[in-house]
């Protein structure tokens, strides 16, 4: 979808600002993505944190709840269950697409220089959160928003390896450009998802190989097209499930 570039520029100055930049990174309770996104899908901050049965609401318009999700989507089951049945609601899901890392050692305060990372985010990676959510995904109202964005990361050196890296907390992430909005407001919408150039029966692996992603993975979204009618199985090949795109 068409992203407003000046519009995701204004929020992010809003909430990074030279106020923050003089304080350090994270030093505010809310995490720079999400603050970020918050303001860049709703500049009118009278629509922030607006309580809503028993729970309070990221974003709410008037007639739609918008949840920025930068962490589990266990979290959100709660949520939906309520607030679904009232109104329409958008997730918005943060990805990933390049990203630089820079790490914090906690005792000096120093922070090293920012070191690109070998991956690259894609829209796929969603469907490991969206796995949580499986009953609520064929709601009508519901709606996703899977935005790549390129950010940079601060951990901190805390973890239980020699280095302190493995397990390490992640500290804050910030939002540097806005590169690609993937939006599914309907069933048909999750068709985006099978590769142009996948074979008429196929296997995970087939899908995979495709995609371009891990197996894992692969087998997580087509689970998902399953339990959707994206995908049928219609049968075996040696042990792995042959798949058949669905008419939509």
């Amino acid at each position: 979808m068409c992203i407003d570039t000046e519009r995701f520029e204004q929020a992010k100055n809003r909430v990074i600002g030279l106020n923050r930049q003089r304080q350090g990174i994270g030093t505010l309770s809310e995490k720079t993505v999400h603050a970020v996104l918050k303001n860049y899908y709703a500049p009118d901050t009278d629509m922030h944190e607006i309580p809503i049965e028993n729970f309070v609401a990221d974003i709410y318009t008037g007639t739609e709840i918008i949840e920025i999700q930068t962490r589990s989507f266990n979290n959100m089951r709660r949520k939906l269950a309520a607030f679904l049945p009232l109104y329409p609601v958008t997730i918005v899901y943060p990805i990933p697409h390049v990203k630089w890392l820079s790490w914090i050692d906690e005792e000096s305060g120093e922070t090293s220089p920012k070191r690109k990372s070998p991956k690259r985010g894609n829209p796929y990676q969603a469907f490991i959160e969206l796995y949580k959510i499986r009953p609520f995904l064929p709601d009508e109202n519901l709606h996703l928003r899977l935005d790549l964005i390129d950010m940079e990361e601060y951990r901190l050196l805390n973890g239980w390896s020699r280095d302190k890296k493995k397990g390490s907390d992640r500290y804050d992430r910030i939002p540097t450009a806005f590169v690609e909005e993937v939006a599914i407001d309907c069933r048909e919408d999750y068709m985006q998802f099978i590769p142009y150039d996948i074979p008429e029966s196929f296997t995970t692996k087939d899908f995979a190989k495709c995609a371009k992603i891990p197996v894992r993975l692969a087998q997580t979204t087509l689970l998902i097209l399953h339990d959707l009618a994206i995908v049928e199985r219609v049968g075996k090949q040696g042990n792995s499930y042959l798949y058949q795109i669905r008419e939509v």
